[in-house]
Parts: structure tokens; C-alpha cells; sequence
């Protein structure tokens, strides 16, 4: 062991009347709380990220594939894709699934209540893992390949709303032109995913419903919905799925399609940056201010050591590694109590939220290892260049002012 090591480790906090030792400790709490705040910090606002895009992508996809005259979800132009296009756009790498799917726009009545709704119409092999995720009472509807289903599947808030539950029937017309057409369906299901924009008007069935209703053809869609299997390789499968879709066709993102909402998350990274950035000066600080008392404290053993022929690097590196150890062990203490708050409320959800305001009835949590390592390493840096400066004190320490002879 270096010599540096051994003092570090045997005259620096090992004497419990030193000025310094409750400031080392006050340092150690602190920065163990800034590390606290800094891994909770980006794993709650990386878990909102990703819950608000599992909510926005899971109503629609990752991609969509319509017509150019589309103008909005009452008001559909059909395409059609062969079954060789689809077979060329399944076969793309990264590609999960190619379905077909329909809106219509109308209204729900019942004999107190009247609301604007919009039917979903999913073919019966389409991704409804979203929907069966959110399911708090009841099922989808039920689809076969011989019927269209007469079921619906709706959002709790259009449930209270027009005061119906699983069983109930209810009556809806969508509107043909200068006419409207009356169906009739049952609730299967309610569903609930707190996306108010969303929550408020959708509600699930049978695309051929809709194709009835819009007297299209069996083969006939709004559009077909491309699920990929990393939202990270958006752009590129983007660009992927255009290449094997016909040039008449519009192909488009979820992004593109719900920019603002992306917009609002993207937002969110820069109050990622600022918590991170101001918590790591908190640390940087409380580091560099135990490391000045303990350099003031222990002035005269500076002297001595100069004196018995230690060099300047020496004596930093003695109280530099007397820093790192108070930082590795406020990371390790950090650490323990970040991953168990996380863990507990990943699991059980303690703290609740508000879904009127963030769309989401609990704190989210993304537990990810990265962003323990990332914390950790990115205040081992902070840290240890803050030190810098204050190390530099020990050069202008002179021997025969410091060292005393009783």
C-alpha cells in the first residue's frame, strides 16, 4: 500500500475530536441525497416519457399507412394493399405487424345522455395488447373471421358519462353523407388509460362495422397500422416502410401525427439536464467544502510531511483520495435508498397522481441500471474536478510557517 493510501485511511476522520469529521459527514449525507434526487429524477421523467408514448402509440402505431386525401378521422378515404405488399412490409426487419384499421365519426344516445364519439375499427388479427393492458372490466369484442362483431369495447369516462356498463346496449348513429346509419352494439369492456384526449371520444370494434357502414369493400381500410419493435429506430423504420409502400400512399409517423404531444416530452429532457446539472454542483460543492476544513484542519501535518521530504503531489493525492472515499461511499448510501424507493414504487405504486393532470393515476418509474451508472460515473467526475482547485491549496502551504516546535 502507497504511503498516500495509509495516511489517508489512518489521520484523516479517524479522530472523533476533529472539527471535520461532522462536516465529512454533513458531505456524505448530501451528496448521497443529491444522488438520491438525481436517479429518482431521471427515472420518474424517463418512466412519464415512456408511459405518455406507450398510451399515444398504443391508440394508433408507430406508423401509418393511409391515403394522401385523408382529412380527419370523420371523414375517411379507403386503400387497399395487396396481400404481396403486405408480405413485403411484414418482411422488413424490426417490423412487428401490418393491420388494417377504420374510424367513424357519430354519436352515442341513451335516453339521458348524447355524446360525440369515434369508432375504431380493428381488423380481428390486430395488436390489442394496449387495449387488454387497460381493460378494467370485461374484454374487447369478441371477432371471428364469419361476423362482424356487435360488440364495443369503451373508456370508463364515456361509461359514467353516459351511465352504462359491460352488458348495457347502446344505441349510436354515424353519420352517411347528409343521412346517418343506427347501430346498436353491447359493451363488452371498459377500458381506462387516463389519455383524457383519447379516453373521451374512442371507443373499439369490429373494422368491419365500419366498412359496412362506409359501404366499402372487405379488402378496404382507412389505413394499416406498422408496429415496430424499438421505438428508438423510428426515423430509420420510417424510412424502411416507405421504401416498400407504394409512392400514392402516405406513410407517416406517430410523431408526425401527434407532434405536440412529442414536443411537450421532448420538452421534459431539458428539465432532465437542469435537475442533473444543478444537483451535481450540490455535490461538487459539498466535496470541495469538507475537503477545504480538512486541509485547514490538518495544515500542520501538511508541514510535517513536507518537511520529511513529501512532494506536493504526494500530499494532494492523500487528501484527494480521502475525498473519493467519502464520494464513494455517499454513492454507495445513494444508491441503496434510489433503487429501493424505485423498486417499491415500481411494484406497488405508493404515490399516487392526479389523471386529470398528468394522465397517469400513479408516479411511473423506468428502473433502469444505466441510469445508476450514469449518475454514478457523471458525479465521480464532478466531484473529483471540483477537487481540483481546492488541492491546489496544499502548494501554498509553507513548512516553517506551520510547523511548530514545543
Amino acid at each position: 500500500m502507497r504511503y498516500e493510501r495509509l495516511i489517508a485511511n489512518r489521520m484523516l476522520g479517524r479522530d472523533e475530536h476533529n472539527f471535520s469529521r461532522p462536516l465529512v459527514r454533513i458531505a456524505t449525507i448530501t451528496i448521497a441525497l443529491g444522488v438520491v434526487v438525481m436517479i429518482l429524477a431521471l427515472c420518474i421523467l424517463r418512466g412519464f416519457q415512456r408511459e405518455i408514448t406507450n398510451k399515444v402509440v398504443g391508440f394508433g402505431s408507430h406508423i401509418s399507412i393511409r391515403s394522401y386525401g385523408w382529412v380527419n378521422d370523420y371523414d375517411e378515404m379507403p386503400i387497399s394493399l395487396s396481400s404481396s405488399e403486405l408480405a413485403a412490409l411484414r418482411a422488413i426487419p424490426g417490423v412487428n405487424g401490418v393491420y388494417p384499421y377504420a374510424y367513424k365519426g357519430g354519436m352515442m344516445k341513451t335516453d339521458d345522455q348524447i355524446l360525440g364519439i369515434i369508432l375504431k375499427g380493428l381488423s380481428p388479427e390486430a395488436d390489442t395488447n394496449f387495449f387488454s393492458a387497460n381493460m378494467i372490466r370485461g374484454s374487447l369484442p369478441v371477432m371471428n373471421d364469419s361476423t362482424a362483431s356487435n360488440e364495443i369495447a369503451i373508456s370508463q369516462r364515456i361509461a359514467q358519462r353516459m351511465m352504462v356498463d359491460t352488458g348495457s346496449r347502446v344505441a349510436t348513429y354515424f353519420w352517411s353523407g347528409n343521412n346517418y346509419r343506427a347501430r346498436n352494439f353491447r359493451v363488452a369492456g371498459i377500458y381506462k388509460t387516463d389519455l383524457n384526449e383519447f379516453d373521451d371520444h374512442y371507443i373499439i370494434g369490429d373494422i368491419r362495422q365500419v366498412q359496412r357502414l362506409n359501404q366499402w369493400d372487405d379488402g378496404q381500410a382507412a389505413g394499416y397500422e406498422v408496429t415496430i419493435d424499438n421505438f428508438g429506430n423510428l426515423e430509420a423504420m420510417l424510412g424502411n416502410v416507405k421504401s416498400a409502400t407504394r409512392p400514392d400512399l402516405a406513410v407517416i409517423s406517430i410523431r408526425e401525427e401527434q407532434p405536440s404531444m412529442f414536443a411537450w416530452l421532448d420538452l421534459l429532457n431539458s428539465n432532465i439536464v437542469l435537475i442533473l446539472t444543478i444537483m451535481a454542483i450540490v455535490c461538487a460543492a459539498s466535496v470541495v467544502s469538507a475537503m477545504l476544513i480538512m486541509i485547514f484542519e490538518k495544515t500542520q501535518m501538511i508541514g510535517i510531511l513536507k518537511t520529511l521530504g513529501s512532494t506536493n503531489r504526494s500530499i494532494r493525492h492523500i487528501f484527494i483520495l480521502k475525498a473519493l472515499a467519502i464520494i464513494v461511499k455517499a454513492l454507495l448510501i445513494g444508491n441503496l435508498l434510489a433503487f429501493a424507493f424505485a423498486a417499491i414504487q415500481a411494484h406497488f405504486h405508493i404515490i399516487a397522481l392526479d389523471p386529470e393532470s398528468y394522465s397517469m393515476s400513479f408516479v411511473p418509474i423506468e428502473l433502469n441500471p444505466l441510469y445508476f451508472i450514469t449518475i454514478d460515473i457523471g458525479t465521480i467526475l464532478a466531484c473529483f474536478l471540483a477537487l481540483i482547485l481546492p488541492s491546489t491549496l496544499i502548494s501554498n502551504i509553507h513548512p516553517a510557517r506551520t510547523v511548530r516546535v514545543e
